[in-house]
């Protein structure tokens, strides 16, 4: 099981720590420091009871604040602005504000949203990456910057996929720095004049404007944080422990407050390490075929322990650790100029630029199944048994693969706006803004991803044990070749480099690029009484393009014919280390040669071995696909919004009123390779071999909505304001879904022994958007200052929702050579191995059919040859044997051979679903001590869960990201020290469905961090920090259908952060 017992020291011990300094300052603010409460020379707050939102509900109408009397700073201002919005805004909306210039509550501005309601995040080594709102995640909400559409590209290798695309909607708030931002506002409830696409909700991040500022003249902050990672003790390079982010923002405007100008600037590096588990893949065997002991997964020999009675069992392909090192780098700049000649002419111009480079060097300790097992045990689940304990004695080899991913996001947005009262009581507001954002390839051969497979032919028995939940790995060694007929190493009973050689190497290409091109013009009438209404048009022309490539190159192939090579030509390149060692939280009782783990750049490795095997024929590069797909949306709007407050029985009422009409044009353009062949290279391992690009395959699609809006609030009570709202919203589908591309997918396993139909894809560019009217009820009671409590219900009725439809069919006339069909090669290598009795495997049937090929189609010839390589005892083949037959022969379809039968898996518009839940939250300070919390919980349910055990021949349809979350915070602001401890829980989720040949669903287990930080106001320009994210070393963890299937989890340790802040 999971222990945490130094991790748990490692939290006490922190906080204790920043105890002692929380009251050593505490001391020191008695004798004269500058209290909470000093006026901002730079930025205004609204006193409780002032709305901070503009009453039209516009995000880009928010401002960081307008200019009053009375400003204070610190984490219990932060929460007055935050309580402002909420009280005052019509709908649902909540949001988090900055505590003072420069100064946000997070260093990660998506955990910062986690403490809103009914907003969980998802992270990426440990950072808060992109946000689900109400159940729905990342690409079902909007994110805008100052009211306007952001571009956004991601290509997420975070969790070891090298074949990763940009295929998503959602923001990556990673890419943005919290120093630069005023407000992050989040709305709920659908408006009219906010653009579509959040079903979940709008998130609009508020930037700082230069009028805004308090004073004329100079102002700003400049800030300096040293960041500690712990996982750096684990380094095996030279990665630095203490890494720099720094910050400042410059303020100016003329004392007439007519011309204003500022600037920000941040530069930030994180370096870091993990250690994870990874097994390949899980799959789903019918119960009959694990206890036909017919060599496949058992024989007479195996040992079966609580033997399977559910009609499917779940065994891994193989078991694997990996150590990673990380590095992030990220640049953010903005500028802002704004000009107002007279009280009714206002003109803003801003610019944000956004870089973040990530980089990961990984390397893997793998030991695959070769099957039959000698020994499995299978566990207790009464519907879908998985096995636990899989032992085999076959000698095969250790896989230590290489890994380099590398990736640079950047971001542009330029933009300008106007607003014009022409009158006391019309105004026009027009905007008009560019936003850029590019994923590219960063590693220094111009690949995202490239990976080099190296091992070690020298495991005699392999055993692994998943009971404690974590793979627990023993192995016995034997580097000699005369053993079982293995290729070994070089003999010295010692796993070292001598024992190592290639395998094959891939480069992978995937880059990203979205445009936004955008234009907003609004007519205002104000009626008076503080009513007002707009009618507005909005034009979008939005374009994303997705391109990816992969190569193969065969190495010394997957029987590592050249063992030795790689201590003669990179041994300078590759260390020895222990990889399980650095496990903190998991044991995997690893003794011996599981001690024993290799680590090299794979760049620097290919640059070796590329060149080295380029010149043995049949060695080269080989394309293995291509696609270039691009998606253009353009989409027309005019919306009217009424916004009317008055007096309903003596009591302030608001409502808001609107409807939004759109409709968009699909514009769906495919560039893809036409695969030759699917070919058949060893046992297991088939791949489809890509030709050169094709013609352009184009679709077009249109659809139009009409979104109408009601949002209602009454203050019933004094304090006490109860609000309802009806809005329908929309979010369109995934650009993968709209691509026009075909893929064809290589079989995991021969057809002839049960791999079923080869998976395929065929993506649909007619999708509808989906759709949902949304219902909302809350109450809400500010019983004193920085004080409130608030409960609401939420409902969703959402259609067009994607499933997919599955067909069978053939693919670009593709030809099957592991059929096993009548006539065919593979057809007569079954034949043979049935009539003989001789175990039907996966190497069996290869090693038949490639010498029917080798000996051209001389039945006689590959008998003799398969019979004097066979071992009768064991009724296995020689392995030296079966390497070199596995390297000369690569099988590709022929006339005898039938068509690949493909599962085409197309997405469609067939479902409808409910989803609702409630909200809660509470913030309360305890007088004037200065001590107070914040606590909130969500609840949300639906129609839309997964079964675990469904069939897994049929496509699983449930909503990702569906599941609860609370937050509980702890609060101290007084005497210039402000001290925060925070736990932010998330239960576990669907991640992804229809995983693989067997569509397995994906779940995240629940996630919970402890986080704290303490700042204490030196003087009242001078600032100095200390900050705690997830002092318990809380994992990331993912499984299949059952916790015991683990697809992937990663240790994370604590970050700390020390700053110094200077305001002027």
């Amino acid at each position: 099981m999971i222990t945490v017992p130094r991790a748990l020291a490692h939290s006490v011990s922190t906080i204790a720590v920043m105890a002692g300094l929380a009251a050593s300052s505490a001391a020191i603010a008695q004798t004269g420091t500058a209290p909470t409460g000093e006026v901002d020379q730079s930025i205004a707050v609204q006193p409780t009871g002032q709305s901070t939102a503009a009453p039209s509900g516009t995000p880009g109408d928010s401002t960081a604040g307008t200019t009053e009397d009375i400003v204070v700073t610190g984490i219990r201002a932060s929460l007055n602005r935050a309580i402002d919005i909420k009280r005052n805004s019509a709908g649902v909306v909540d949001a988090i504000s900055a505590e003072d210039i420069g100064k946000f509550p997070d260093t990660n501005l998506a955990e910062s949203l986690q403490r809103i309601t009914g907003v969980s995040i998802t992270r990426a080594n440990g950072e808060g990456s992109q946000v689900a709102v109400r159940g729905f995640s990342g690409g079902f909400n909007l994110v805008t910057l100052n009211g306007r559409q952001l571009a956004s590209t991601s290509i997420d290798t975070s969790t070891g996929n090298a074949f990763a695309v940009g295929t998503g909607r959602s923001f990556d708030f990673q890419n943005l720095a919290s120093e630069g931002v005023a407000t992050l506002e989040v709305y709920k409830t659908g408006r009219a004049n906010i653009p579509s696409g959040g079903i979940g909700a709008a998130i609009n991040v508020v930037t700082r404007r230069p009028l805004d500022a308090r004073e004329d003249g100079l102002s700003g902050s400049i800030g300096a944080k040293a960041l500690y990672d712990r996982s750096v003790e684990n380094a095996e390079a030279n990665l630095k422990k203490v890494t720099p982010e720094l910050s400042g923002l410059i303020n100016w405007k003329n004392p007439s407050e007519t011309f204003g100008v500022n600037v920000f600037g941040s530069y930030q590096l994180r370096e870091s390490t993990s250690v994870q588990s990874n097994p390949n893949y899980w799959n789903i065997v019918p119960v009959a075929d694990v206890l036909a002991r017919n060599g496949v997964y058992t024989d007479a020999a195996t040992k079966i322990t609580n033997s399977p009675t559910t009609p499917y069992v779940q065994i891994p392909n193989d078991s694997r650790y990996q150590f990673s090192e990380n590095r992030r780098e990220r640049l953010n700049g903005q500028a802002n100029i704004q000009f107002k000649p007279t009280d009714r002419l206002e003109i803003t111009i801003d610019g944000l630029y956004a870089r973040n480079k990530l980089s990961d060097e990984r390397s893997e300790q793998t030991n695959w199944f070769q099957r039959p097992f000698t020994e499995i045990t299978f566990d207790d689940n009464k519907q879908m048994q998985s096995a636990v304990i899989l032992a085999e004695s076959k000698q095969a080899d250790k896989g230590y693969e290489q890994q380099r991913f590398a990736t640079k996001t950047e971001l542009y947005s330029f933009g300008g706006n106007l607003k014009w009262n022409f009158t006391d009581v019309l105004s026009l507001k027009l905007d008009a803004n560019h936003s850029k954002s590019t994923t590219d390839p960063d590693n220094a051969n111009g690949t995202s991803a490239t990976t080099i497979s190296i091992g070690a032919p020298v495991r005699a028995t392999h055993k692994v044990d998943f009971t404690s939940g974590f793979p627990q790995q023993s192995e016995t060694l034997n580097d000699c070749n005369a053993t079982n007929g293995g290729r070994g190493g070089n003999c010295n009973n010692i796993l070292d480099i001598g024992d190592m050689g290639t395998q094959i190497a891939r480069e992978i290409f995937s880059e990203q690029e979205s445009r936004v091109n955008q234009f907003n013009a609004e007519l205002g009438w104000d009626l008076g009484n503080e009513s007002r209404f707009v009618f507005g048009g909005n034009y979008v022309d939005a374009k994303t393009r997705s391109a990816s490539s992969n190569t193969q190159q065969l190495l010394g192939d997957w029987g590592i014919t050249d063992t030795g090579l790689v201590s003669q030509l990179a041994g300078d390149l590759v260390s020895t280390y222990c990889l399980t060692c650095k496990f903190d939280k998991f044991d995997p009782a690893s003794t011996g040669s599981a001690l024993v783990a290799f680590r090299g750049d794979a760049v620097d490795l290919l640059n070796v071995f590329g060149p080295y095997y380029a010149n043995v024929p049949g060695r080269g590069r080989v394309l293995q696909g291509s696609s270039d797909d691009t998606v253009g949306e353009k989409t027309w709007a005019v919306y009217g919004q009424l916004n009317w407050t008055g007096d309903i029985g003596g009591r302030r009422a608001n409502a808001l009123i609107g409807a939004r009409y759109e409709q968009t044009r699909v514009n769906s353009l495919a560039l893809q390779s036409i695969p030759t062949a699917l070919e058949w290279q060893s046992d297991n391992d088939f791949a489809v071999l890509g030709g050169a690009a094709g013609g352009a395959v184009n679709v077009k699609a249109s659809y139009d909505n009409l979104l109408p809006s009601l949002d209602f609030n009454i203050e019933v009570l004094d304090n006490v304001v109860a609000r309802t709202s009806f809005s329908r919203t929309l979010a369109r589908a995934d650009y993968g879904n709209l691509f026009a591309s075909v893929s064809a997918n290589a079989p995991n396993r021969p057809t002839a022994l049960g791999a079923g139909a080869a998976p395929a894809s065929r993506q649909n560019p007619g999708l509808l958007p989906l759709v949902s009217d949304n219902f909302d009820v809350s109450v809400e009671w500010y019983y004193k200052p920085t004080s409130f409590v608030s409960v609401g219900f939420f409902n969703k009725n959402v259609r067009n929702f994607v499933g997919n439809q599955v067909t069978s069919g053939n693919l670009f006339g593709l030809r099957d050579p592991g059929s096993g069909a009548a006539g065919s090669r593979s057809g007569t290598a079954l034949d043979y191995l049935r009539s003989n009795g001789i175990a039907q495997t996966d190497e069996n049937l290869f090693a038949y059919t490639a010498l029917l090929q080798q000996n051209a189609g001389n039945k006689a010839a590959a008998t003799a040859a398969f019979q004097g390589a066979l071992d009768p005892a064991t009724g296995k083949l020689n392995g030296a044997f079966y390497n070199k037959l596995a390297l000369d022969v690569n099988l590709v379809g022929d006339a005898n051979d039938p068509l690949v039968n493909f599962a085409i898996s197309e997405p469609i518009n067939n479902r409808e679903a409910n989803i609702h839940g409630f909200e809660i939250a509470w913030t309360n300070f305890f007088g004037q001590t200065g001590f107070g919390f914040a606590a909130s919980y969500t609840k949300v349910s639906g129609d839309v869960n997964v079964d675990p055990y469904a069939d897994p021949n049929v496509n699983i349809f449930a909503l990702t990201g569906l599941g609860d979350s609370a937050n509980l915070t702890a609060i101290y602001d007084k005497n210039g020290i402000s001290a925060r401890v925070s736990y932010n829980w998330r239960d576990k989720y669907l991640a992804a469905t229809n995983q693989g040949a067997n569509r397995n669903p994906l779940f995240t287990a629940a996630f919970g961090t402890l986080d704290a930080s303490l700042s204490y106001d030196v003087t009242k320009d001078f600032s100095v920090s200390l900050e705690a994210v997830n002092l318990t070393s809380e994992p990331f963890r993912q499984y299949a259908r059952t916790e015991t299937n683990l697809v992937y989890v990663q240790e994370l340790k604590p970050r700390f952060y020390l700053g110094a802040r200077y305001r002027f």
